[in-house]
């Protein structure tokens, strides 16, 4: 049986706003919540909800952010508003780029990057049972400023009304408006079109096509989600408060799925961190983008991890720092103060004590004792090296790149090895001790001025 067409769906993400609140010389929507700008994640949420296209409307002269959007997007993918007369004008903006986009169109915003896809599916499949105009809303704590999304009897949507002009009776109403409104493609630029700026600000606000819709007779439903969802960020306080948010959020998730945050609040997570069940994380661990753990992982407090993957059953710190290309295999062990970059450590190898380990490969059950240290940078490049299963290195050893340590070999402690060891060979490269019996007495008597006794 053939499968019904899905519907097509369409995103404007207004992005056109000068952010002056956030005193930055960076476009604000470029502000980065849990380490990805905020534009990405309305980016990203456009696609997860089908949408396609997606146009993104922007200031004239924002050139770093339509580069960043053109890279995310492909050319023709910004519209520009080159007069702030409101968001309806500035979803009008989007008319041309969007001409050939039927079926379903959603606004969204490049500051407000929380909502999830849920949200926006729902307002999809309020418009595919009929309704036409949905608007995305919340129960907030404070009311406040907030326009009112006002229901009628049948539980529809009847109006938005801003609070300067609610009565009493609406004020007293939590469910809000969120700003995120969605229609048919045509519908909505034809309901723009009949939207006037006869207002105090004399703009043209997205809002009215809810009341043209109702009047011309039509059905609008509001869709409900949380307050935290629809955070917007128009200042670094804000922009805090949506990080704050995102964290509670993905800690409690990730606790449901198994994990254990030994001390939630001190566990900062990235947008892509991604942690198995019955991994135990103790206090005061950063999460960076592109973090990968395996079950049974256990990373210890005070440690930094990212651009990492770790196998099943490692452990990690404390005081540890993996850094972008490490990859720590199953039952690894990364100790105290000890720093991986780029480099590999296979099953069951140890790299416990206040070393460097850049550029290189650890075979399985391979020891570095306390100290070790890659040389891999020689002023100009990086280079590889290479310890084999089972090789012992001994503390305090620097491993001149590049340089290759044998299977079984061992590295005598306090050893500069700058030549390839064969395997199960012992190689030392230190000077020799030497011994003089007597000396710190002579020498204290010297340096004191008093006599030997």
């Amino acid at each position: 049986m053939t499968q019904p067409a899905q519907t097509q769906r369409a995103a404007v993400i207004l992005a056109a706003g000068k952010g002056t609140r956030m005193k930055s010389s960076l476009p604000k929507v470029l502000h980065e919540v849990a380490g990805k700008p905020m534009i990405d994640w309305s980016i990203d949420l456009a696609r997860r909800a089908g949408c396609d296209p997606i146009c993104v409307v922007c200031s004239p002269g924002q050139e770093e952010l339509v580069a960043h959007i053109e890279n995310r997007l492909g050319a023709g993918s910004v519209a520009f508003q080159h007069e702030q007369l409101g968001t309806g004008h500035a979803v009008q903006s989007a008319a041309e780029a969007l001409s050939g986009a039927g079926g379903s169109l959603v606004v969204l915003y490049g500051d407000t990057p929380l909502i999830r896809p849920e949200a926006v599916q729902d307002l999809f499949a309020a418009l595919d049972a009929g309704a036409a105009v949905g608007v995305l809303g919340f129960h907030a704590r404070e009311p406040g400023a907030y326009g009112r999304l006002i229901l009628d009897d049948a539980g529809a949507l009847a109006r938005i009304v801003e609070a300067k002009d609610a009565s009493a009776e609406e004020l007293a109403v939590t469910l809000c408006n969120s700003g995120v409104i969605a229609a048919p493609a045509e519908k909505m630029f034809s309901l723009l079109g009949q939207v006037t700026n006869e207002n105090a600000k004399g703009e043209y606000y997205l809002t009215d096509i809810v009341g043209l819709a109702r009047a011309a007779g039509h059905r609008n439903t509001a869709v409900v989600c949380a307050e935290d969802d629809v955070l917007g960020v128009n200042s670094r306080v804000q922009l805090a408060e949506a990080n704050a948010a995102f964290q509670a959020r993905r800690r409690r998730e990730l606790m449901e799925s198994g994990v254990t945050l030994v001390a939630p609040e001190t566990v900062f997570l990235s947008h892509d961190t991604e942690i198995a069940p019955d991994c135990v994380i103790e206090p005061n661990v950063v999460f960076g983008p592109g973090v990968v753990l395996a079950s049974h992982v256990h990373v210890r407090a005070f440690s930094h991890i990212e651009g990492a993957h770790v196998a099943s059953g490692a452990v990690i710190g404390p005081y540890a720092r993996l850094r972008p290309g490490a990859e720590v295999g199953a039952k690894a062990r990364v100790g105290n103060f000890v720093e991986i970059k780029n480099a590999r450590l296979e099953e069951g190898a140890k790299v416990n004590h206040l070393s460097y380990v850049g550029d290189g490969f650890v075979g399985a059950g391979a020891n570095l004792g306390a100290g070790t240290i890659f040389c891999n940078y020689d002023g100009y490049n990086k280079h590889q090296t290479r310890v084999g299963a089972g090789a012992f290195v001994g503390s305090n050893s620097a491993l001149v790149a590049p340089v290759t340590i044998g299977k079984g070999a061992y590295v005598g402690s306090g050893s500069v090895i700058t030549e390839d060891v064969p395997e199960d060979a012992l190689s030392l490269a230190r000077g020799k001790q030497v011994l003089r019996e007597g000396w710190a007495i002579r020498y204290r008597a010297k340096m004191t001025g008093e006599s030997e006794e």
